[in-house]
């Protein structure tokens, strides 16, 4: 009896790791489609370095305008530049002729050099706390070295950059070196920060994904896990992976009582329980023997099995095991195999 349940917890674990994963990976490619990682750096930026506009702060502060405002409306990305960082690094301008991105200008072309274009705007998504607090050093010292001057200026600009780096050169008690040293230790805090706040408006993303994958594939949680428990073939399909022993085998081939048992073994291995499952979707590939994969368009018994009641506390236990996201998953599935992560 403990090792049926050890094998449902498998089996449960390995669907509900596979469909993280594809919930992460459209995550994932929404993201890079959009920049939305490299937007929501310079936002910050220029947050920090210039100061909110006429049209307020740059980064968003709703979750529809990390999708809606930020990659269409507002680009806040510096535009990019195939030439290497100047000599010497510029001075922060007169504020009567000050531009409202005149700062974030100076940093980009410290940091430009590992760069490269993305629809004619920067790519960059993270800037070392070290590349940063250099880039800043390189601005101070255009001052002739006198970091005074250069926060004056900043003051003249009204770049908030001034309120932070006044703290750190005071702190730092006016040494060079513990300035540099303080500028890169405030920056890594402000980009875990930052880090915090899209991993809060992600989320929301990763739900709705979690719920579209769950209805497209209706995939019913606690139907799952009834079929692994009434048929020991379909449960040792799932475990043979992992075990492939001489139980597993007589499993499947009890099955296949008056048929071919090496075919019929092959035949049942070769749909795993996850792909049994999943056949229900929207969509369904199958990959026979002979010849090319064949797509097959499911919506109206789709569409009856996502109206029927009975399946929807099934799919809510989905969607709520998919908010756990892949790494949970990946960690109950190691646990219960007792595969050891490698150090």
């Amino acid at each position: 009896m403990l090792s049926v349940y050890v094998d449902l917890a498998l089996g449960l674990a390995v669907s509900f790791l596979l469909l993280s994963l594809l919930v992460s990976g459209l995550n994932e490619a929404v993201v890079r489609l959009l920049s939305i990682r490299s937007k929501f750096l310079w936002a910050y930026l220029r947050d920090t370095l210039d100061g909110a506009d006429l049209n307020g702060s740059w980064l968003p502060a709703r979750v529809r305008d990390v999708f809606t405002r930020l990659p269409f409306l507002r680009d806040p990305r510096p535009r990019y530049s195939d030439l290497p960082a100047p000599p010497e690094a510029g001075v922060v301008p007169d504020p009567r002729a000050k531009a409202d991105d005149a700062v974030i200008k100076l940093l980009y072309e410290r940091v430009r050099e590992i760069d490269h274009a993305k629809r004619g705007r920067t790519s960059i998504a993270d800037i070392p706390p070290g590349r940063f607090s250099v880039a800043v050093m390189e601005l101070a010292t255009s001052e002739d070295g006198d970091v005074e001057r250069f926060l004056a200026k900043l003051k003249a600009a009204d770049s908030p950059l001034y309120g932070h780096l006044k703290g750190v050169w005071e702190t730092a008690q006016r040494d060079l070196g513990r300035f540099r040293q303080g500028v890169e230790t405030w920056f890594d805090g402000e980009m875990q920060r930052l880090s915090l706040l899209y991993k809060r408006y992600v989320k929301w993303v990763l739900a709705v994904l979690s719920l579209l994958v769950t209805l497209v594939f209706t995939m019913d949680g606690l139907e799952y896990a009834k079929t692994l428990l009434r048929d020991n073939a379909f449960r040792a399909s799932v475990t043979a992976v992992s075990e492939a022993g001489p139980d597993a085998y007589s499993e499947l081939k009890a099955q296949c009582a008056g048929a071919d048992p090496v075919h019929c073994v092959t035949e049942t291995m070769s749909r795993p329980a996850l792909v049994r499952m999943l056949g229900q979707a929207l969509v369904s590939v199958s990959f026979p023997e002979q010849g090319g994969p064949s797509v097959e368009w499911n919506g109206s018994s789709w569409w009856n099995r996502l109206m029927t009641p009975s399946h929807w506390p099934g799919f809510l236990l989905t969607y709520v095991a998919l908010l756990f996201g892949a790494p949970f998953w990946w960690d109950v599935l190691r646990r219960v195999t007792g595969i050891r992560s490698r150090r």
